[in-house]
């Protein structure tokens, strides 16, 4: 290697510096709430808790796991997860490829309709008028159904279609008698596995994380509820309860020396652990596809 002058060295320096107060800053908040979930609660509210548990116990993952909605919001959140991410991923590809098309006579007129949906939205209150009438209150498909495509998934994949795939594929997949949704799932789709895992990414993350529109329109089915609605109901309970008595949740009679707020936090690890599981195995397909996607997009 070739002698580094003054300048590179000190780029290197300060560089390495800031990269490693990134980390710190980014991992520090998860490490704190890790370390209060796995701290004993009533030395907890001693304070003085930073991304090391002074007492160790798993007595807050033992007393959320016991809450008797866990188990089923479980099994919905994962449900709801996996069906609309294919789902989601498989209609939003499809547009974006009816988009991409040259032959395509309305292209540019539903792409302008696509994003302008972006910047302006019904509202809520009309949002709730058509899920009403639709007759998905109280029903699992609301989860899946309202949002199918999104304007922006459509928008990334068409942008990466436009810009890898060239239309020769097409059109001698064409002249060898093949239709529109044979070229699709054999060509067009197999070639767009780098975006497509981040889309599916994007989706599941979003599916995952969602508890409003639970709140919304399944409130009144508690077999629909989901883990992030659990969780919110946890946190609401940790800004009511008073802090001096302790009562599980499970119980209001029983007091346990369990606190909402060490509950709370228990909560959000078991939540977030799945996402954290996930990424690192769609990582190189999430970097990969976004590059591409707007470089050769644009």
């Amino acid at each position: 290697m070739a002698k580094q002058s003054l300048g590179d060295r000190v780029f290197n320096v300060v560089n390495c510096f800031l990269m490693c107060l990134l980390i710190v800053v980014t991992l520090y908040p998860f490490l704190h709430v890790l370390a209060l979930s796995l701290n004993d609660p009533m030395d907890t509210v001693r304070g003085g808790i930073s991304i090391w548990p002074r007492k160790f116990t798993l007595i807050n993952y033992k007393e959320t796991l016991k809450y008797q909605q866990i188990p089923w919001a479980t099994v919905i959140t994962l449900l709801r997860t996996s069906i609309g991410t294919v789902t989601g991923a498989i209609a939003s590809a499809a547009v974006a490829y009816v988009i991409s098309r040259r032959d395509f006579m309305f292209r540019k007129l539903v792409t302008v309709m696509f994003v302008i949906t972006m910047y302006v939205g019904g509202g809520l209150i009309p949002d709730y008028m058509l899920i009403r009438h639709l007759k998905l209150m109280n029903n699992f498909w609301v989860y899946i159904l309202p949002g199918l495509i999104s304007p922006f998934n459509v928008i990334v994949i068409r942008s990466y279609i436009d810009g890898s795939i060239p239309d020769e594929l097409s059109e001698s997949a064409m002249v060898d008698g093949a239709n529109d949704l044979v070229i699709f799932w054999k060509i067009v789709l197999p070639l767009c596995l780098p975006v497509m895992a981040v889309i599916c990414l994007f989706i599941s993350v979003g599916h995952w994380n969602s508890w409003f529109d639970t709140y919304l329109y399944c409130s009144g089915n508690p077999r629909l509820t989901t883990l992030q609605f659990e969780l919110q109901k946890i946190m609401s309970s940790a800004q009511t309860t008073a802090s001096i008595d302790y009562y599980s949740l499970l119980d209001p009679t029983r007091v346990i020396k369990v606190t909402p707020e060490s509950l709370r936090m228990a909560m959000t690890i078991i939540v977030t652990l799945p996402i954290l599981f996930v990424y690192p195995f769609v990582q190189k397909y999430f970097i990969h596809g976004m590059t591409i996607g707007a470089v050769k997009g644009s």
